[in-house]
């Protein structure tokens, strides 16, 4: 996993840093959880929280999950699919100059 950038950083209630970044992986981008600067594993974007809680409607990782907002969610999936755009442009051009 290659670290890009990070998209988001939010202080979770208890005082801790968490960090939502983009990463390359096996070829694609994906957004990773990053909590006290260690890796959570869990899924490649935020996963609809069932039912929402106050504002949060999404979630990040598997112990600790972190809760995020629809703007924060959309924010982090919208950053991956312009990352993994531009990488498909770049591999169409690549392939076209062949």
């Amino acid at each position: 996993m290659l670290f890009k950038r990070n998209v988001l950083t939010k202080i979770l209630n208890s005082g801790i840093r968490a960090e939502f970044a983009i990463v390359k992986d096996e070829g694609v981008y994906k957004a990773a959880l990053y909590v006290s600067g260690r890796y959570i594993p869990g899924p490649a974007l935020p996963e609809p929280l069932t039912p929402p809680k106050d504002d949060l409607t999404h979630w990040m990782g598997n112990r600790p999950s972190v809760g995020l907002t629809d703007e924060e969610a959309e924010r982090i999936m919208r950053e991956v699919e312009l990352e993994n755009s531009v990488l498909k442009h770049i591999r169409k051009l690549d392939d076209e100059s062949v």
